[in-house]
């Protein structure tokens, strides 16, 4: 699996469980999704991605 898709689906999770973490158990269960929102933004503007990175160490760079 390359960074980029697994970076993608990481977001997806986090944003898809805090969605339902801030609906039936408590409205602050949303605010992974905004960070997650706002990293993804930041990283279109730096091209740094903390998750990539974290992969990439990990898996070791393609």
């Amino acid at each position: 699996m390359s960074s980029e898709a697994f970076v993608r689906r990481l977001a997806g999770t986090v944003v898809l469980v805090s969605l339902a973490l801030g609906l039936f158990v408590d409205p602050l269960g949303y605010l992974p999704a905004a960070f997650v929102g706002a990293n993804l933004i930041q990283s279109t503007f730096t091209g740094l991605c903390p998750a990539e990175t974290a992969y990439d160490r990990v898996v070791g760079a393609d």
